[in-house]
């Protein structure tokens, strides 16, 4: 029998008119500790508008530790961390406060990123990203262990390097990576790559695209699980998560739901892919339609859900928490 699938929320550091407040912030980390969800996200963007968005985006680790302060129980992470253009030793300090600061609630969500722009401000070659991602993420676990870390890659040399505090259990990583619906926009090619998978195995969880529908996150899993089976890893000790957008509209009427959504994607999401391309892959629709989406994620595997809100809206959680999180969570 599989476990209840567990529910995060991001939260909503996107800044696009409005510049987004701490009291804000706060209040929504609150809400959705009180309203029984899993785990709070933060996403990283460097740049504002890039391709795919029309807005600025909160430094994704200063703004999970204001969450941290204001919550107790709720496990905290970033989806994803664009490891390449951070550098470990001052990524792993961050990580350490943030772990010392919220009782060791967060997990690494990790990914190599997209865009070109970003790669081209903080002088990092996008072709040598993976690599780069690699030795990255080797050396934020080691230094969060309190091991002091003499190191000799490619990208990074250390010598005789600890931060400290050292973390009372060892990091989780998640990593991104897989297939996407193919666009004509997409900077990555719709498939999963052997480096990807690799990575994956030396990893805890796994977090497919927003923009992979249930028959490539399946695809993905049984490329997973035949490298698992070659690694003699048991599938069982990986998290399969996904994280996706949401802008619940309580209505049954489907015109009505969709000129809604269309209006809340648009406020966030760039012009460079039509609204119809959201619906193939991102959770549109009315009530009945968005269940049988979060249910068929689920079925093929799924067992951590990570929501976006598109609006900075407490409104959001408090429709998600008493429409749609029942009825995933309970199978009813």
């Amino acid at each position: 029998m599989n476990p209840q699938p567990k529910v995060g929320v991001f939260l909503p550091t996107f800044s696009g008119d409005t510049r987004r407040s701490g009291t804000e912030i706060a209040r929504f980390a609150r809400r959705a500790e009180e309203l029984g969800f899993d785990s709070l996200w933060a996403t990283d963007h460097l740049l504002h508008e890039s391709l795919f968005y029309r807005v600025a985006w909160l430094e994704p680790l200063l703004a999970l530790t204001h969450a941290a302060a204001v919550t107790e129980r709720m496990e905290l992470g970033t989806s994803i961390i664009v490891m390449p253009v951070r550098h470990p030793v001052v990524l792993a300090k961050q990580i350490a406060t943030l772990q010392a600061l919220s009782d060791d609630r967060y997990i690494l969500g990790a990914g190599t990123g997209w865009d070109q722009r970003e790669f081209e401000a903080v002088g990092v070659e996008k072709k040598n990203r993976g690599v780069q991602a690699d030795e990255c993420i080797e050396i934020v676990r080691r230094l969060l262990t309190g091991e002091t870390l003499t190191y000799d890659g490619r990208f990074y040399r250390l010598d005789s390097v600890e931060v400290g505090p050292a973390m009372e259990r060892q990091v989780r990583v998640w990593v991104a990576g897989g297939r996407q619906l193919a666009h004509e926009r997409s900077p990555e090619s719709p498939v999963m790559a052997r480096t990807v998978l690799q990575r994956i195995g030396r990893s805890d969880g796994w977090i497919s695209r927003p923009t992979s529908p249930p028959e490539q996150i399946q695809a993905d899993i049984d490329e997973i699980r035949q490298h698992f089976d070659n690694i003699g890893r048991s599938l069982d000790t990986l998290t399969v998560a996904h994280e996706n957008f949401l802008h619940f509209v309580p209505t049954d009427d489907p015109q009505l739901a969709r000129k809604e959504q269309a209006r809340a994607f648009g406020s966030v999401m760039s012009d460079q892919r039509p609204f119809d391309y959201f619906e193939k892959v991102y959770l549109t629709g009315t009530q009945d339609e968005i269940v049988r989406k979060l249910e068929d994620r689920l079925s093929v595997g799924v067992r951590y859900i990570m929501l976006h809100t598109l609006e900075p809206s407490i409104e959001q959680l408090e429709l998600w928490a008493e429409h749609l999180i029942p009825k995933i969570r309970n199978g009813d």
